[in-house]
């Protein structure tokens, strides 16, 4: 059974830093795409970053680029967000995912494309 369990958010202020992290169990993050979403109130889902399972390619969305770097700890079964220069519109609900089935060969950024997703964790930025 796979389970994705995120931690790390809170209150930052803006241009400040928050770690998000993405511990999973049943199956293992150098073997699937994985991927960071958020979701503010009243607004859709939004990919935010994405992690191949070969060679850690990565991918981000336009708002984060230069700000966030996604990463993983084989060790650790985990992903991670490092987070920085915090603006007061990355406030959101943030959300672990992984993909379906090991070894993909493109990168994933659309919400249907996972098919496992964390709890969210929530992240607030004042300014």
């Amino acid at each position: 059974q796979v389970q994705l369990v995120e931690s790390g958010g809170g209150l930052a202020q803006a241009g400040g830093s928050l770690r998000l992290s993405c511990a999973a169990s049943g199956l293992f993050v150098n073997r699937r795409v994985m991927g960071w979403f958020r979701q503010a109130p009243g607004e859709e889902r939004a990919f935010v970053a994405a992690i191949t399972w070969n060679a850690g390619v990565t991918r981000y969305s336009d708002s984060v680029k230069g700000r966030f770097t996604i990463s993983r700890d084989n060790a650790k079964n985990t992903v991670y967000l490092q987070m920085n220069s915090l603006k007061p519109e990355d406030t959101a609900v943030y959300y672990c995912a992984a993909d379906r089935t090991d070894y993909r060969g493109s990168l994933l950024s659309s919400v249907g494309a996972f098919d496992y997703w964390g709890q969210g964790t929530q992240v607030t930025v004042s300014s």
